[in-house]
């Protein structure tokens, strides 16, 4: 269930039941509350006059007043604009909110920010909206309590490190393993993207446009692509930690294929699909809005790059070495 505050009609029924003398715990199963959050919120906005100690006590009004200011808080880098643009050019140049909020305080900064404050920040509405969590180290769907955090290893798990990838995968020397990533454009263009699939060996590339980016459409792409080919010529992919990859599992299930993971923050170890994003690129930009662009559109540029001749084939092009490659396993 997600995380709901108190709003002020809660509060006025609990001041009634304190006023009425109802025992915490009554006062928790009348609200459909636990009980520790009741015992929280009266000690945290329970108001304390030294000078006027018969006005000590919980006051709805006063209750919600001091949650509102301690939210106001919270959201410091929506108040600073000057102050969010400093965290969010860190954030896309590769450093932590740790890093940011260390370095700011070592600056002498007037205004600084803690490295939690920055954590909500990104996890919040506005910057879901923004997708700062693309930016940080160990990325997750969301932010979860410190105490109660699923370990990343449960989603992308340590045996599928790229360290423990097979020699021949890094060799190139075994036809069939491929890497994956997307090709992200700008936010106001919508949540469309384009997925990008590379034979390692051949350097063969498959481009094919998706409406969102959960792991559920991607994946269902993904499969309708590799299942025609032989269950040689799609041994295994190698992606990064993209919360868009977190479906992998059903690769190996429905269609026999192994998965793979960068390090965290490490593009550069599936370095072929980024260069042949980078070739893309000069046909699809960043700017390109990519709901406005046809399916048959996305495989002739697709087919363009696979029909241009490359050094490292002995410039033969990658379709001319995929197409050998199928041959010898039929």
């Amino acid at each position: 269930m997600a995380h709901r505050e108190l709003d002020l009609s809660e509060r006025r029924k609990i001041d009634d039941m304190i006023r009425a003398k109802v025992p915490v715990d009554e006062i928790a199963a009348a609200m459909g509350r636990h009980r520790s959050t009741i015992y929280r919120e009266i000690g945290r906005n329970r108001f304390v006059d030294p000078e006027l100690p018969y006005l000590t006590g919980y006051w709805s009004i006063v209750a919600q007043n001091k949650a509102t200011a301690r939210r106001a808080r919270r959201r410091k880098l929506v108040r600073l604009p000057a102050l969010l643009d400093a965290v969010v050019d860190r954030l896309k140049a590769g450093w932590s909110p740790e890093q940011i909020a260390g370095r700011l305080r070592s600056e002498g900064q007037a205004v600084t920010v803690c490295h939690e404050t920055i954590y909500a920040h990104v996890y919040s509405r506005e910057g879901r909206a923004a997708e700062l969590a693309r930016h940080l180290p160990a990325r997750r769907r969301q932010r979860r309590s410190r105490f109660a955090r699923r370990p990343q290893g449960l989603v992308f798990p340590p045996e599928r490190a790229i360290q423990n990838r097979p020699d021949w995968v890094k060799e190139r020397s075994v036809f069939g393993d491929w890497e994956g990533d997307l090709m992200i454009f700008r936010r106001e263009h919508g949540l469309a993207n384009v997925a990008s699939l590379v034979e390692r060996k051949t350097r063969y590339a498959v481009l094919f446009r998706n409406n969102n980016r959960s792991t559920k459409h991607l994946m269902d792409r993904l499969m309708t692509a590799m299942a025609a080919l032989p269950q040689a010529a799609r041994r295994s992919i190698t992606f990064d930690r993209g919360i868009e990859f977190s479906g992998w599992r059903r690769l190996q299930q429905e269609i026999g294929t192994e998965a793979w993971f960068c390090d965290p923050q490490a593009p550069w170890q599936k370095g072929t699909v980024e260069n042949f994003n980078k070739r893309a690129r000069r046909y699809l930009p960043r700017e390109t809005v990519v709901a406005e662009v046809p399916d048959r559109a996305v495989v002739a540029i697709c087919a363009q790059l696979n029909n241009t001749p490359r050094k490292c084939l002995g410039w033969q092009t990658p379709t001319e070495a995929f197409r050998a490659e199928i041959m010898r396993l039929r």
